[in-house]
C-alpha cells in the first residue's frame, strides 16, 4: 500500500530506445485512461465523508491502518482509537506497509499533546468492550462514548469457497450481527455505526439492512464509497499481501457504505446495562483488564 514511484526514463545513446509491446503499451494507456476518468468523477462529485475531525471515532478490523492514516494526515481527525483484529506481528507480517503508518501515528499522539490516537492490536469486533474478555480492546474500547464506530470491508478471511457457507459466517454466526451488537452499547446518545462492504454478490446476499434491523438498528442513509477521498488509503485483503501485487485492487471496486442509527429514541437496554457496568468498573477499581 505504499505510494509507486515514477521513475525517470534515463535513456543513454549507447542503448536505443525499444518500443513497448503493444499490449503493454495499451494496458499503460488503459491504466491511465482509468484514473483520469476516476480523478475526474471524484471531482465532479463532492465525496460523503461521514464524520467529523471533531468527532470520537472507533476503527474497526483496520488492515494496513492507511485508512487511520488518512484520516490524520489529509482530514486532520485528532480522536481516533484504530484497531487490528490481529496482533501486531501479524500485522507487521502481513502488511509491512503497516509500520511506517503505526510509527507516524504513535509518534503523533507522543508529540502533540491536542493528538489522542491510539492503535491496538488483537481487538475482535465481535467482543468490543467485553470486560475480562480477551479480543475486547481493555479499558479505552469498554468506556464507550463512541460518535462513530467504523468498519471497513467486514470478512471473516477465506474459510471456504462455499458461497452459502461464506455469507453464513460473515452474516452471523462469525461477524456481522455480533458485531452490531458489540458496537452499539458503545455509542454516544446520537452515535452511529458505519459498515462499508463491497457491492455485487456475494456481498449483497448478506442482506445487511435486515442484519442491522433485527438487532435495533436502522440504515440512516447510504451512499456510494469513494477511495480517492482517502489519500493514500488503499484496501488490505484480508489475508495479506499478494506477492507482486496482484491485478486484484479492492479501491477500484464499487463499494457502499452504510449508517446505521439506533431505531428507538433515548439509549437502549443495552446501551443502558453498559453505562451502568462502567459506573459500577469505575468505583471498584480503575485497573485496566
Amino acid at each position: 500500500m505504499g505510494k509507486s514511484k515514477k521513475q525517470k526514463n534515463n535513456r543513454s545513446s549507447h542503448y536505443p530506445y525499444t518500443r513497448p509491446s503493444k499490449s503493454n503499451s495499451q494496458q499503460v494507456k488503459a491504466a491511465s485512461a482509468t484514473s483520469q476518468q476516476r480523478q475526474k468523477k471524484l471531482q465532479h462529485t463532492n465525496p460523503t465523508i461521514p464524520f467529523t475531525p471533531n468527532d470520537h471515532i472507533l476503527l474497526v478490523g483496520e488492515g494496513d491502518f492507511s485508512f487511520t492514516h488518512s484520516l490524520y494526515t489529509h482530514h486532520s481527525f485528532v480522536t481516533l482509537i484504530a484497531t487490528s483484529y490481529d496482533t501486531a506481528t501479524q500485522v507487521t507480517d502481513k502488511y509491512p506497509q503497516s509500520t511506517a503508518y503505526i510509527e507516524e501515528l504513535e509518534s503523533a499522539a507522543r508529540e502533540d499533546e491536542d493528538v489522542d490516537i491510539s492503535i491496538l492490536h488483537g481487538v475482535d469486533a465481535t467482543k468490543l468492550g467485553k470486560g475480562g474478555s480477551k479480543g475486547g480492546g481493555g479499558k479505552e474500547v469498554r468506556q464507550g462514548g463512541f460518535d462513530r464506530v467504523v468498519f471497513n470491508f467486514p470478512h471473516v478471511g477465506g474459510l471456504t469457497k462455499d458461497v452459502n457457507r461464506q455469507v453464513r459466517h460473515n452474516q452471523a454466526t462469525e461477524l456481522l450481527v455480533n458485531f452490531f451488537k458489540a458496537a452499539t452499547p458503545l455509542l454516544a446518545p446520537a452515535g452511529t455505526i458505519i459498515v462499508t462492504i463491497f457491492e455485487g454478490e456475494p456481498y449483497s446476499l448478506w442482506n445487511i439492512r435486515d442484519l442491522a434491523r433485527h438487532v435495533g438498528l436502522k440504515v440512516g442513509r447510504s451512499f456510494k464509497f469513494q477511495s480517492e477521498a482517502y489519500p493514500g488509503y488503499k484496501h488490505a485483503r484480508t489475508l495479506g499481501n499478494i506477492e507482486g501485487g496482484g491485478g486484484w485492487k479492492g479501491e477500484d471496486r464499487d463499494a457502499r457504505t452504510y449508517i446505521f442509527e439506533i431505531k428507538d429514541e433515548g439509549p437502549t437496554q443495552a446501551q443502558l446495562t453498559q453505562q451502568k457496568k462502567q459506573k459500577n468498573e469505575s468505583s471498584d477499581s480503575d485497573e485496566d483488564d
